[in-house]
């Protein structure tokens, strides 16, 4: 599924040496590069003053070639460059001699008059934080609120985590080339990227059978052919028994989760719940089985049959070693696992027990907080971060946000990013995990396997939340899922 790879930033180097090992030169990729750039500013606005900040590397030449398209077009340009023109190499360096105008040497002064800027100063690799006369201008153009389309990605964007090298530029638009990075969807990148371009500049295709890229945006086409769908021959034991852990005092975590599992498909859920609180449970879920059970013991008894295929514990579950140990007896029956809150917290002081203990497919679903609980010294970009706590844990991690990362211990990824902010709410997180169960209890019967399952529970999270809009509430997720699901 090339169409959402996403590619690092050594990987789009490696994509554009391979085009020109394959004959496409890099001047051609070039020229390509700075005419999707002129077409996307004339595609959105009105001929007008535009000054174009080119920087010494190869991002300022596609800047060069923009500058130049747009002058022959008519439009008044301004350049400003970042260095003299003696430190430009290569196809920049060309690009900067075939440009007829002016070029002034960066600064502020050069935005005054325009209402409209092209930021081509640094691309995606950038590794240092903007200081100097760089930071000066990319503040400008933040606090003179112009319209920014920016080259690759907002100058300042680390293009491997979408974290922020001290300033960077706010885009109204980004104009990228081949392949998008992560960058342009994890946050803060994602928010500062604005409107997402990708132009074809001539890299072949074949390259990506070389790269092997292992990110890919999170999209149904990924997971659709392992989704599962009601067929004739189906039962209620077919489709899936799950059974969620529930509280003795957050009751209606539990019941979020049991709806969102039942709505996206589980023939059966269950709910076990402390006998003092089975009537709290009881009076209002009708359609989902209740069944007391009095400590760690019990619950694996009653877990132990072979037809309750898949478990999820934490939400409400509380911080217990009662907790604890229920996780510990589910992973012990080789059972398929949701942890999420309080069952990933409460191995914060020995987090090896947890993975030692781990033998069957589990989803791990923290949000940053339980994240850096269970895995204290795993630090980096977010993307990193998951992937390194899947290969640690031996589990698909899912770490939340709106830029949930889902990974694999194998190394693969998704980055999720249609979540709309209405989902930050209490109870949404008990939903998602709610459905990555219902999809994985199906999955046991149906090959559906854990990492496809949480892609796709959040990419339908998301799906519910935008048709929901302002005024969602958790509770209104679950019943916006079936023209979701229709739709797929």
């Amino acid at each position: 599924m090339n169409d959402f790879a996403l590619l690092s930033v050594e990987e789009m180097y490696k994509a554009d040496a391979l085009a020109i090992k394959a004959g496409v030169p890099g001047l051609k990729l070039m020229e390509a590069a700075g005419r999707a750039i002129a077409a996307a500013v004339a595609g959105r606005w009105q001929k007008q003053p535009v000054a174009v900040l080119c920087g010494p590397g190869n991002n300022g030449g596609d800047g060069f070639v923009a500058a130049r398209l747009l002058r022959q077009s008519g439009w008044p340009v301004r350049l400003g460059l970042l260095g003299g023109r003696d430190r430009l190499k290569g196809d920049a360096a060309v690009n900067a001699d075939l440009w007829e105008g002016e070029t002034d040497v960066l600064a502020a002064e050069i935005l005054d008059g325009r209402a409209l800027v092209i930021d081509a100063l640094f691309g995606a690799g950038l590794a240092r934080e903007i200081g100097g006369q760089a930071r000066r201008v990319i503040e400008a153009i933040n606090q003179r609120g112009l319209d920014c389309l920016a080259v690759d990605i907002p100058s300042g964007v680390d293009g491997d985590t979408g974290e922020v090298l001290g300033v960077a530029a706010e885009a109204a638009l980004t104009v990228t080339f081949f392949r998008p990075k992560p960058g342009h969807f994890l946050l803060p990148g994602r928010r500062l990227s604005g409107d997402l371009e990708v132009a074809d500049i001539g890299i072949p295709e074949s390259v990506l059978g070389e790269i092997k890229p292992r990110t890919r945006l999170n999209d149904p086409a990924l997971w659709r052919d392992e989704l599962p769908r009601p067929d004739l021959a189906d039962n209620k034991y077919r489709r899936g028994h799950a059974v969620i852990a529930g509280g003795p005092e957050m009751t209606g975590a539990a019941r979020l989760a049991a709806r969102a599992a039942r709505r996206v498909g589980a023939g059966l859920v269950t709910i076990t719940t402390p006998p003092d609180v089975f009537t709290v449970y009881a009076r209002e879920e009708t359609g989902t089985l209740i069944k007391p059970v009095e400590g760690p013991e019990e619950f694996r008894d009653f877990i132990a049959d072979r037809r309750k295929n898949a478990v999820l514990i934490g939400p409400g579950a509380g911080v217990t070693g009662a907790t604890r140990a229920m996780v510990l007896a589910a992973l012990a029956l080789n059972k398929a696992c949701v942890l999420d809150a309080d069952a990933l917290t409460v191995f914060k002081d020995k987090p090896e027990v947890l993975f030692d203990a781990v033998a069957s497919p589990v989803l791990l679903t923290p949000h940053e907080g339980e994240f850096g609980r269970l895995f204290p010294t795993i630090d980096g970009g977010k993307l990193e971060r998951a992937r390194r706590a899947a290969e640690q844990s031996g589990c698909v991690v899912l770490l939340k946000g709106a830029d949930t990362v889902i990974a694999a211990a194998d190394g693969r990824a998704v980055i999720n990013a249609n979540a709309p902010p209405v989902l930050a709410t209490a109870g949404s997180g008990d939903v998602l995990a709610g459905l990555a169960l219902g999809l994985i209890v199906q999955g046991v019967n149906n090959g559906m396997e854990v990492f496809a399952a949480a892609a796709a529970a959040a990419w339908i999270h998301g799906a519910a939340g935008a048709a929901i809009g302002p005024g969602l509430i958790a509770e209104d997720l679950p019943d916006a899922l079936p023209p979701v699901l229709a739709g797929l």
